[in-house]
């Protein structure tokens, strides 16, 4: 298996990246913290936001890109 990063909140490690093991099963590991700067952190988590699907109804959205434009 690969490492799996996560983030330690509320007591729970929350992973990054979706993990390929059966639900409720029971693992080992030995928490390693990253020495990560500020910015460092923050574009870790606008990568992990940005790596979710979503879909807003729009099909041709670069269509619509200048919208805005006057």
């Amino acid at each position: 298996m690969n490492t799996v990063h996560a983030i330690f909140e509320n007591g729970v490690f929350r992973p990054l990246e979706r993990v390929e093991l059966p639900e409720s099963c029971e693992v080992e590991f030995e928490p390693r913290m990253l020495n990560l700067s500020a910015d460092e952190a923050l574009w870790d988590k606008i990568y992990e936001v940005m790596g979710r699907e979503h879909s807003s109804g729009q099909h041709d959205v670069a269509a619509r890109h200048n919208e805005h434009q006057p």
